[in-house]
């Protein structure tokens, strides 16, 4: 991009990518990482970030897309602060996903890809998150709750809100 080109990215991220492109032999290799990236500091994958990664690189948006959907942790509409992902693979599953799926609902008053009116949380039912040994298990973002009973999900979302809202006055102070 050039100088004179608005970024839909921070300088520190756009300063980022451009080292990511130079660090690998195909430009195109630096895609995933981007897109990560990308959807932390944005929220989700807009038309917008979609664009200006394929210029970055030097593929079509189309390029971009085709790889973006065969990831299940990339989103192209925004989410809560804290995305909700309960696993509902087979482990899980037998041992209480859906009742914690439920519960969860029903605590946030939601359902599934849902959002909150406030936009602290949205949920999400996921095929697997690789902790089956653990099941059932959650991730709220990149944090990762195993062993998870129904009965501790309203204590668990208490602790997200807690967490937002010393974000948000810290962010106002």
């Amino acid at each position: 991009m050039s100088a004179e080109t608005m970024s839909v990215f921070s300088p520190a991220l756009a300063a980022r990518f451009d080292l990511l492109v130079e660090k690998y032999p195909l430009r195109r290799s630096a895609l995933v990482p981007m897109l990560l990236y990308a959807q932390d500091e944005i929220g989700y994958l807009s038309d917008a970030v979609i664009s200006e990664i394929a210029h970055r690189i030097g593929i079509t948006e189309l390029d971009v897309r085709n790889v973006a959907t065969y990831y299940s942790m990339l989103r192209f509409k925004p989410v809560g602060r804290y995305n909700i992902q309960v696993c509902t693979n087979i482990s899980c599953m037998l041992r209480g996903a859906y009742d914690l799926f439920d519960r969860f609902q029903e605590e946030l008053n939601i359902g599934n890809k849902g959002v909150t009116p406030d936009k602290i949380f949205s949920l999400e039912e996921v095929e697997c998150i690789g902790a089956c040994c653990w099941a059932p298990a959650i991730q709220v973002n990149y944090d990762f709750h195993d062993e998870l009973k129904p009965e501790l999900v309203p204590g668990l979302l208490d602790g997200y809100r807690g967490r937002a809202l010393a974000e948000s006055e810290a962010k106002n102070a």
